[in-house]
C-alpha cells in the first residue's frame, strides 16, 4: 500500500471533516444505528472517497458518518472490505490506515460473529479481549512503512486493557447484557464445519468470524487504543445441528442495534480523554 494513497484518502476526508476525530468506529455487517446518535451527521459514500475500497457484501452500507457525540469528534464507517471478497490485505485495512492518519487516538471495531462458547448465545454482545489470527495472512507482511509504525509490533494488549473496561462498566449501567472472550478469525467466505468449531473452541476461541483482526493489527501499528465489539449472531456449526443462514445472521445483528447505539452512546458522553 503506498503511503500517498492513504494521503490522499485522508486529505479529502480531512477537508470535508473540519476537525480530525478522536474517536472511530468500523461497523460489521448489519451494523448502522450508531450513526444514528452523533449530533449534527454527515455522510459521504465510500465511492467519493479517493482509493477508498467500497464494500460488496449485504449489510454493509459503504458510507462514512462523522459528528459528534459527548464531548468528541467522532467519525463511523459503516461497512468494510473482507479477505475473502479477493481484496489485498492492504485494500482491507485501508480504511483503518486513513483513520490512523486522520489522528483518530481510539479505533472501535465490530463485527458479527458465530458463537463457539458454549455459555454464550445468539444476541449476546461480546467485549473481545484477544484474538486468533488464522487469515493465512498478517496485514504488516511486507516493507514496513516507517510513517505508520515499527516494524515488529508488541501483541501482548491489542485490544485496550482501559477501554475494555469502560465498555463492559458501561454495558452494565445501560443493563446490557455483555460477555468477554477471545475472536478468531477465518477466511470464509464458507461458515465453518463443525469440526473446526471444535478446532477452534480446543485453542481457545469463544467466538468466530471473518473480519476485524487485520484492521485490530493496523489500528495497534499505528499507535491507535483498539477495542473490539463482537454480535454474536449465530451459534457455530455442530452446536444445534442446523444450517447457518446469511439472512438470519444479518437479521440478528440488525436486532442488535440498538444495544449497540445504546453502549457507545454511554461510553461516548462518559469517555474522558
Amino acid at each position: 500500500m503506498k503511503f500517498e494513497l492513504v494521503e490522499q484518502a485522508k486529505k479529502y476526508l480531512l477537508d470535508k471533516m473540519g476537525a480530525a476525530p478522536e474517536i472511530a468506529v468500523i461497523m460489521g455487517s448489519g451494523l448502522s444505528a450508531v450513526d444514528e446518535i452523533l449530533s449534527r451527521p454527515h455522510r459521504l459514500h465510500y465511492v467519493t472517497i479517493p482509493h477508498f475500497p467500497v464494500p460488496k457484501v449485504a449489510g454493509h452500507r459503504g458510507q462514512v458518518v462523522y459528528g459528534t457525540a459527548g464531548n468528541h469528534q467522532i467519525v463511523v464507517f459503516e461497512g468494510r472490505v473482507h479477505y475473502y471478497e479477493g481484496n489485498t490485505m492492504a485494500e482491507v485495512t485501508f480504511c483503518t490506515r486513513v483513520i490512523g492518519r486522520l489522528g483518530a487516538k481510539i479505533l472501535i471495531l465490530t463485527n458479527a460473529s458465530g458463537a463457539i462458547n458454549l455459555d454464550f448465545a445468539r444476541g449476546n454482545l461480546m467485549i473481545i479481549t484477544d484474538h486468533i489470527n488464522l487469515l493465512g495472512a498478517n496485514p504488516l507482511t511486507g516493507p514496513n512503512e516507517d510513517r505508520w509504525g515499527p516494524r515488529f509490533v508488541d501483541q501482548t494488549q491489542v485490544y485496550d486493557r482501559e477501554l475494555r473496561q469502560k465498555l463492559k462498566t458501561d454495558g452494565e449501567y445501560c443493563g446490557i447484557g455483555m460477555c468477554e472472550g477471545v475472536y478468531a478469525a477465518m477466511p470464509g467466505p464458507t461458515y465453518e464445519t463443525p469440526a473446526e468449531i471444535r478446532f477452534l473452541r480446543a485453542i481457545g476461541a469463544d467466538v468466530v468470524g471473518m473480519s476485524t483482526v487485520p484492521e485490530a493489527i493496523v489500528g495497534k501499528h499505528m499507535g491507535m487504543r483498539v477495542a473490539g465489539l463482537s454480535m454474536i449472531a449465530n451459534v457455530a456449526a455442530g452446536i444445534l445441528g442446523k444450517p447457518i443462514d446469511h439472512s438470519e445472521v444479518l437479521e440478528t445483528a440488525t436486532q442488535m442495534n440498538a444495544d449497540l447505539a445504546t453502549l457507545l452512546q454511554r461510553f461516548f458522553d462518559t469517555y474522558e480523554s
